[in-house]
């Protein structure tokens, strides 16, 4: 009885041939994983970085308009001039609304960079730039272990009120008292103190009306000056 041999078959030498394709295959699926990963390793990181920036900003421009209200509260319990106050102009800080940008720009594991701070004005503004704590950490593609994101952002510090001075009362007598009988100086015939005048504001279509003889009703500073990121 002859011997019959074994001869391998097609398919099986085709399965042979098509194995290192499938591995080449799955290692550049997974290559491509880990780089899709990284990448989203970046932008999270990047996105880290623009929500830092934003608060300290917001945070630098708020405590501004909390100075300024104070500032605008000040002026008018002194009987000074406080017209240009009431739209952010002439306003001297006590303290550096900047010092606010790193305190939240450090809440959000960032830090505010050398000269990243950087106030404008007509309107007021600050400008802040931030860079990462932490860098976007180990991955495929070279150097992401060092590297950090930077972010800048910008708030502004916008007046929400007007204010238009009113007429002076009619004069008919001709005395330069007016009609409430007191002179020039303010005062009536008997000498006696005159009130301070409210003061009449439009704060975006709302009538609001501030008393100097009762300043603990002072407006908040969100209801005078709005503050935003700018676009």
């Amino acid at each position: 009885m002859t011997a019959r041999r074994f001869r391998p078959s097609r398919l099986a030498g085709d399965a042979g041939q098509a194995f290192p394709i499938y591995i080449t295959a799955v290692a550049g699926l997974l290559f491509l994983a880990l780089a899709l990963f990284a990448v989203g390793q970046a932008g999270a990181t990047r996105n880290g970085g623009q929500t830092a920036a934003d608060a300290a900003a917001l945070g630098a421009a708020e405590d501004f308009r909390a100075q300024l209200r104070k500032g605008l509260l000040d002026a008018i319990a002194g009987e000074q001039t406080w017209e240009d106050l009431l739209t952010g102009r002439g306003f001297d800080p006590l303290h550096d609304p900047c010092d606010q940008a790193q305190w939240f720009a450090g809440e959000n594991d960032a830090d505010v960079v050398d000269g990243g701070c950087v106030p404008g004005y007509l309107p007021v503004s600050f400008t802040v730039t931030v860079k990462t704590r932490k860098a976007v950490g180990k991955s495929v593609i070279p150097g992401t272990e060092t590297k950090h994101a930077t972010a800048r952002a910008k708030a502004v510090v916008e007046p929400r009120c007007t204010y238009e001075e009113p007429a002076p009362l009619p004069d008919p007598t001709g005395d330069g008292k007016g009609d409430d009988g007191k002179g020039d100086d303010g005062k009536g015939d008997e000498g006696g103190k005159d009130e301070k005048p409210v003061i009449d504001l439009v704060c975006e279509g709302k009538d609001i009306t501030i008393d100097p003889e009762h300043l603990d009703l002072f407006p908040v500073a969100k209801d005078l000056f709005s503050v935003h990121l700018a676009d």
